[in-house]
Formats: C-alpha cells, structure tokens, sequence
C-alpha cells in the first residue's frame, strides 16, 4: 500500500512511503508520526491517499490509539461489540476475542486486564471493523517493561496471522526490530525506508544511524581506501558517492566493536590501542568505554567478557572491522 499525505496542521509534514506487512514508522517525539496516523484515520484535515476525502467514519481502518480507548465500566466482549451492528453482535464479539486468545477474559473490565491484554481487545475491537489497514499509536509506550518484548511478539504474531497491512508508530527500536518493512521518520518528511535489516546495517544519514542506536558516530575526511577520525586513519570500502578530501559521518554500533584477544595477534588494519575506561552489566551483556585515539562505547555478550575477564583501568586492543563501519554523507555538527 502506498501513502502519500500532506499535512497543514498542527504540524506542516509531507510523507511518501509504503506499508508492507507489519510496518514501524519510526522517529522521534514531535516529528509528526501521531498526526501523520491521525490523518489517515480521518481524525484531522489532511490531503492523501489512501483515503483522501473520506470522513473518519467510511475509511476501513482499525485504530488502536496510544491509550486504546477502552471504555471501562464495559466488559471486553462489550468493547468489542460496540462497534458492530446488527443481531448477534455478542457472538461476533465473542469470536473475535477467541481469534487473540482471549475468549476465558470475555467478561472482564479493563481494570482487571494486563496491559498485553488491553492491547488484544483493542486489537479485536479493531478488526471488527473489517479494516483494510491497522493503524497503531505506540504499541510499547503502556507495556511493563519486564514483559515488553514477549508481549510486542506475541501481538505482532496476531497481526501478522490477521493478514492486515498494519502501521505502528513508535520511537523504539526494539519494535522497529520486529517489522517487516521500516520507515524512519525526521521533523516533517520521511528520511530512509526498507527491509529492517538493510535499514539498520546502512543508515542513509546520520539521524537515521542515531535513531536506530548507533553510539558510535565520528565527523570523518574522506582519504584514499578509508576515511580519517581524529587523526587515525581507517580503512573501508568507499561508496560511490564518496569524493576524496569531503567530510563525511563513520558509524559502527557498540556490539561491533571487537575486542583482541591477549594470545592471538591483532589484525592488520583498524586496530587501536587504549584503555578499558568503564566495564559494567548491562542485562546479559556488558557495557564499556575504550579510551584511545577515538573514543569508543563497546558491548560485550557476557560469553565474551568471561572468555577475556576484563576490568576498568586495563589495556586492550580494539579492532573495528571495515564491513562493521558504515560510511554516510553529511557536514560535522
């Protein structure tokens, strides 16, 4: 499905992008990408397609806004129903709830739900539109977060078995991780879409690469074979559009960076030498500052750091790998 819309108010945006499968819109808070949903719904004035000129009430769409809109002196079956018509809503309600595995809730009021469970009968509600699109409002923002990532997959489980192209806006990478197809959204305008991992390994720009997590972003010169950072010179396959001597942004995620282990010898290029400034746990992993010639945030999975047993203060080498560094346009700022 393609999207095009323009928008005057309350924000001025203008998008081009497509929805495929579970899509995430991702971006920061105040771009625009509640108001960009709000336009599709037929909730504010907009000009576009899909939908254009249709009243909120006509457009096939299933809306789960960021507090799904549970009414909450009615049961989940009551939610569901509301928007049916006609004899037999409860048993249409009851079948929809069964369809997100929540038939044993039925008659429960919201307050007596979980947040995931909220979530499916919002979702349910939704598809008792018979909706050509699914329309999410920061499916994350109300989750525990203990229980986030087993709830977002089970929900994105739901729509993907529903077979509705589905849009959730969201400014977390985690769900951004989970769709289909990615599109990454600046202040007004659409800044990189595609496959989530083409997006994630090669950011078009720099917003982009800090969007998606990359803590590890330098000003570069463009040289011969690689680009300068501080006076160190790295090397890397140069896209085409890259001209010797112009500046440039290098980035490579704090996973990536590789560690050199003390019995073997350090490879031949992009190695530097400093010290392990900080160590500690983070989740199943641990995070560390190298301090050298550039300054690096690094990510170490635990079966690693019990392999080295490295601590603050130490010396190391670190090896940053030329298919690991992602090169993008754009002045130093």
């Amino acid at each position: 499905m393609e999207v095009h819309y323009v928008i005057r108010k309350p924000i001025p945006l203008e998008a081009r992008f497509r929805i495929q499968g579970f899509t995430v819109l991702l971006g920061e808070s105040g771009v625009g990408k509640t108001t960009l949903l709000k336009a599709l719904a037929g909730l504010i004035p907009a000009q576009g397609t899909p939908f254009g000129g249709l009243p909120a009430e006509r457009r096939p769409v299933g809306y789960l806004p960021q507090d799904l809109a549970l009414f909450p002196h009615m049961t989940a079956w009551e939610n569901v129903a509301f928007p049916l018509g006609g004899r037999g809503r409860k048993a249409r309600a009851l079948a929809l709830l069964e369809r997100v595995g929540l038939e044993e809730h039925a008659h429960k009021r919201p307050a007596q739900l979980s947040g995931g469970q909220k979530q499916r009968v919002a979702l349910a509600r939704a598809l008792a539109r018979n909706p050509e699109i699914l329309l999410l409002d920061e499916p994350t923002s109300a989750l525990d977060p203990l229980t986030k990532d087993q709830v977002l997959g089970e929900l994105v489980e739901l729509i993907r078995r529903a077979g509705i192209p589905t849009l959730a806006v969201s400014h977390d990478p985690i769900l951004a991780r989970m769709a289909d197809w990615l599109v990454v959204m600046g202040p007004g305008s659409i800044l990189q879409e595609g496959a989530p991992e083409e997006v994630f390994s090669a950011p078009s720009r720099v917003l982009v690469a800090r969007l998606l997590g990359y803590e590890n972003l330098f000003p570069a010169r463009i040289r011969p074979g690689g680009v300068e950072v501080n006076g160190v010179h790295l090397r890397l396959s140069l896209p085409p559009w890259a001209r010797p001597e112009e500046t440039a942004w290098v980035g490579i995620r704090a996973e990536e960076v590789i560690v050199v282990r003390q019995d073997r010898p350090p490879p031949p290029e992009n190695t530097l030498e400093g010290m392990l400034e900080s160590l500690h746990p983070e989740g199943l992993a641990y995070r560390g500052v190298f301090q050298g010639p550039i300054r690096l945030q690094i990510l170490l999975p635990r079966h690693v750091q019990a392999r080295l047993n490295l601590h603050p203060g130490q010396r190391l080498q670190v090896v940053l790998k030329p298919h690991y560094l992602h090169l993008m346009p754009g002045e130093a700022d």
